[in-house]
């Protein structure tokens, strides 16, 4: 848990849960994988028991945190949160009963805004009759390449207040992209020494499809090296839209 954030679509991360492995191309050059590594070798709590990212191959063990559960009700100003920065919330190995703990600690904090991301859409659309949706919960997937379109469908079937896709790496263009039911759409490049370059066409074109579509867009960077190594500038200004008024 952080009670700052240095990802611009958001103010805190919350991590109820640590832990995730490789499930498609966009996890290639996991940034949570990196950092788990190191943070177990500094010695943090949450990561001691998630065995050794250098040997454990791509992934590293989910963990579950009952005890961060309390976190956010010591949280008094409203803020917005990224749940699971660190993990998967619909991992496989997340019970649904944690799931359900989880979305309680949400429900009973309405004065913050929680947003959710997964790759696991099918395992989401399963459950989500199971699960009771507060009204400050975003839910959204990542759709890295025309490969993941499919996870939009699963997410639409989601009674969430808020229905969002991470187009984050983009990893190419994004044809036929169809965003009936969403309400945000977050697209950036890939940072980190082994990044994958990104194209402007791919990005102006989900663009273009959300101002078509009356869905906010969210630009939040070119990538590079570091993540501000090519800044957030498209086509010489910056895009932050949001779905709602969020929380000052």
């Amino acid at each position: 848990m952080s009670d700052r954030s240095a990802i611009e679509w958001t103010e805190a991360t919350w991590n109820p849960t640590t832990g995730c492995d490789r499930v498609s191309a966009g996890c290639d050059n996991c940034y949570a994988l990196a950092l788990a590594k190191r943070l177990k070798a500094m010695g943090a709590a949450k990561y001691q028991n998630d065995g050794d990212p250098r040997t454990s191959g791509p992934g590293f063990d989910v963990t579950l945190h009952p005890d961060s559960l309390e976190v956010p009700y010591g949280w008094k100003a409203p803020r917005v949160v990224f749940v699971n920065s660190m993990s998967d919330l619909f991992h496989a190995r997340v019970p649904l009963d944690f799931v359900r703990q989880v979305f309680k600690v949400m429900a009973d904090t309405p004065q913050h805004t929680y947003q959710v991301l997964t790759k696991r859409a099918r395992r989401l659309r399963q459950i989500a009759p199971k699960l009771d949706w507060p009204s400050n919960l975003w839910m959204g997937v990542s759709v890295e390449s025309e490969a993941e379109l499919p996870r939009i469908d699963d997410l639409r079937q989601v009674p969430a207040a808020v229905r969002f896709l991470s187009c984050e790496p983009l990893l190419g263009p994004l044809p036929g992209l169809g965003l009936e039911g969403i309400h945000w759409v977050i697209a950036g490049g890939e940072s980190g020494p082994n990044h994958r370059m990104l194209d402007e066409a791919w990005v102006t074109q989900i663009r273009d499809t959300c101002q078509k579509a009356d869905v906010a867009f969210f630009f939040k960077q070119w990538g590079g090296r570091t993540p501000k190594a090519g800044g957030r500038l498209l086509e010489g200004r910056t895009w932050d839209q949001m779905p709602l008024p969020v929380p000052a």
